[in-house]
């Protein structure tokens, strides 16, 4: 008897063992093709669009936030794009490099010539003139800013030392009234390169459907249109646009971030980020929690692509049309996935000047040059609490710092006024917006590791501080 429930025990061991060892191996699959695919990704980006040296990105940065994959891993540019191998090629992943689009993962074993493609050649942007004043043109400040903003954004360059994380701020713009302020950059960064958004590219996303519902194209209170959520019975059915920007929508996604997580597989595995996160089934009732989540952004863009039918070149040309250039972003753009949907939780590029001008749009309420282009009343959404995220801390698709209701001092940067409302991305991106100092500030970095002490609270209220001083401008 004894002897029977040894063996039994040992079987139950090895099993257990041998299971343990295949979720390990699968565990470790996917972990190193994250680990590629985001190397292949962001290296292609930040080459063919930022045009960086890639001695300042790839071991500083790159290689860093892949640990401990750095070491096994090899970066190569080429003109097409970029590729990542582990372990001499044990595991190969792709970028291309396509013209208006940036770069694109080869995920899912996808090959260059099954992506989503422009089929008509798009006709050229305009671009700046470097004789008008900014946001007109692209003129740099007349005068040099007053010292106090001068120290305070050569603070934001500073690097605190350890046990501080690393900024490596990239660039800074502070613009006040609708003028240029001041502006700077590190060394080896071009002012007039796109800069990568990470998830500010939500609150970009959420422009353009402004865009779309302004012309009655998508409805913010019907049951989002997806397709896999549209069977009798499925309670997803319920979930609204709305829920959706205000990441709402009950969906068990997962925004913890590590190498296997749902964030970290969709952006970096999935050909079609969009019906990745549709998968997700529902952990709460639509509305009841709030959840910060990538994959509902990316449902959202797929809900934009499916608005176009599908097609890509109809879609770059609306955001160009109806968003980026009428407000002066001329460099502005998406970059898809696979399948031809913007992959609107991450991937925006623009210089740190559009930044300011996506910045200003929404501090001049979607106006620009007496044309509206966000519909009334859609700042005020954007930046109206969601009822279930905690110290008021989010609108729809844009950080807030409103507070507690009843106690607006318990708010997230008590150092900045309760008005006060941002974009806000990995590695410190930040378009920061304060109404009543007519104020925006842009702060672009690689901040390594990722929180929120990369300084650019900090700089914001030195800022504020300096205008408020008496004789500012």
């Amino acid at each position: 008897m004894l002897g029977g429930m040894r063996r039994a025990l040992f079987a139950i061991v090895a099993v257990a063992a041998v299971a343990g060892l295949a979720l390990g191996a699968r565990w470790l699959w996917i972990a190193v093709h994250v680990g590629a695919g985001y190397a292949a990704k962001v290296t292609c980006s930040l080459a063919h669009l930022s045009h960086y040296d890639l001695r300042r990105v790839i071991q500083p940065y790159v290689s860093a936030e892949v640990a401990p994959l750095g070491p096994f891993l090899d970066v190569a540019v080429t003109e097409a794009g970029a590729e990542a191998s582990v372990l001499r090629g044990w595991i190969r992943v792709r970028a291309v490099s396509r013209p208006d689009l940036g770069c694109t993962l080869l995920a899912g074993g996808v090959a260059p010539s099954e992506l989503a493609s422009l089929r008509d050649e798009l006709p050229p942007r305009g671009v700046p003139d470097p004789a008008l004043v900014w946001p007109d043109g692209e003129a740099s400040p007349a005068a040099a800013p007053p010292p106090a903003v001068a120290r305070a954004i050569a603070h934001a360059f500073d690097e605190p030392g350890p046990p501080r994380p690393l900024r490596q701020t990239q660039a800074v713009v502070v613009a006040r009234d609708g003028r240029l302020v001041a502006e700077r950059y590190a060394p080896g960064v071009d002012p007039a390169a796109p800069l990568l958004s990470w998830s500010m590219a939500k609150s970009v996303t959420m422009a353009l459907v402004g865009t779309l519902v302004s012309e009655g194209r998508l409805q913010l209170e019907a049951p989002a249109p997806v397709p896999e959520w549209r069977r009798a019975g499925d309670p997803r059915g319920a979930i609204t646009l709305d829920q959706l920007l205000r990441q709402s929508s009950g969906l068990a996604f997962d925004e913890t971030y590590g190498a296997v997580n749902d964030v970290s597989r969709m952006l970096f595995t999935a050909p079609d980020t969009g019906a990745f996160a549709a998968a997700f089934p529902p952990r709460s009732p639509p509305g009841s929690v709030w959840s910060y989540s990538s994959g509902t952004s990316n449902i959202v863009a797929r809900i934009v692509r499916d608005a176009f039918g599908g097609d890509l070149a109809a879609m770059v040309r609306f955001a160009r049309e109806r968003l980026f250039d009428p407000a002066g972003m001329t460099s502005a753009l998406f970059e898809p996935d696979a399948s031809g949907t913007f992959i609107g939780s991450s991937f925006v590029f623009m210089t740190a000047r559009d930044w300011a001008r996506f910045g200003e749009l929404f501090r001049r309420d979607g106006v620009w040059k007496g044309r509206r282009i966000l519909p009334e009343g859609w700042v005020r959404y954007a930046t109206t609490p969601t009822p279930r995220a905690s110290l008021g801390r989010y609108g729809a698709h844009w950080w807030l710092n409103a507070g507690e209701v009843g106690a607006p001092e318990r708010r997230p940067w008590p150092g900045l006024p309760a008005e006060t409302y941002a974009a806000r991305g990995h590695s410190g991106q930040w378009v920061v917006v304060v109404p009543s100092a007519r104020l925006v500030v842009v702060r672009l970095g690689l901040t390594l590791p990722d929180d929120e002490d990369d300084g650019t609270q900090e700089l914001v209220a030195q800022l504020l501080a300096a205008f408020a001083a008496p004789g500012a401008t």
